[in-house]
């Protein structure tokens, strides 16, 4: 089932006299719970495409359809309720709050939406339930990205959304964060779509989009992707 449409969508930025086709009329459509990943060198629009999807920004034309909703042309406010409600986050930079700890940085999303997950098991399946007490100020790079992805995934989004997530981790912990996420689509129908530079990663999706000067230069259906410990990393 469809869970994201983008018809004719194109982004533009102005700058003076000077414009810029960050996407160039994108067609796309998106199937619920599948991991998904977004190929291509710096520039060609992967970043624009995200942020468009997470309602981060808007099209400057075309129609995006998320869960059944058009989110084209939504107002700011409306915005912030499709991002609290449909989508979460995970960023190369991990936005914690250093005066909480680990685990309030985590619950704080119980103050945001109503079906969120356990905070304390979302930190479990991350690997960093004895560390719940510590400030983020005492954790390693690798370890404050494993608690912004246990806050997003506490979420409970339809929608996680992920700019190099194992970007900052190193081999056996980005390896630990990827089977939690293919556990996400594959055991709870999340859809996760995963802007990255690592082909390795393209190995473990169910789709693959190539982007190339702001168009969509191919998308690929793998029908039997790799498992994590297939790959070699």
């Amino acid at each position: 089932m469809p869970i994201v449409e983008f018809k004719n969508v194109t982004k533009t930025y102005t700058s003076g006299e000077h414009t810029l086709n960050a996407l160039d009329t994108i067609n796309l459509t998106l199937e619920e719970g599948k991991f998904i990943v977004i190929l291509g060198p710096s520039g060609a629009g992967k970043s624009t495409l995200l942020n468009l999807l997470g309602g981060l920004d808007s099209p400057t034309s075309g129609t995006i359809v998320v869960d059944g909703k058009d989110i084209s042309h939504l107002t700011e406010d409306q915005l912030s309720e499709y991002r609290a409600e449909t989508v979460g986050f995970i960023f190369q930079f991990y936005n914690l709050i250093p005066t909480l700890t680990v685990y309030e940085n985590v619950a704080l999303i119980k103050e945001i939406v109503k079906d969120s997950l356990d905070s304390k098991q979302m930190l479990d399946e991350v690997g960093l339930l004895d560390h719940m007490k510590n400030f983020p100020n005492e954790l390693s790079g690798g370890e404050q990205q494993r608690v912004s992805i246990a806050r997003a995934l506490t979420k409970n989004p339809k929608i996680l959304l992920c700019d190099e997530p194992t970007g900052a981790l190193d081999s056996e912990t980005g390896k630990m964060v990827l089977k939690l996420l293919l556990k996400m689509a594959k055991e709870y129908g999340k859809t996760i779509v995963i802007v990255t530079h690592n082909q390795n990663i393209a190995k473990l999706a169910d789709v693959i989009i190539q982007v190339k000067n702001g168009k969509i230069k191919s998308l690929e259906e793998q029908s039997n992707p790799l498992d994590v410990e297939e790959v070699e990393w």
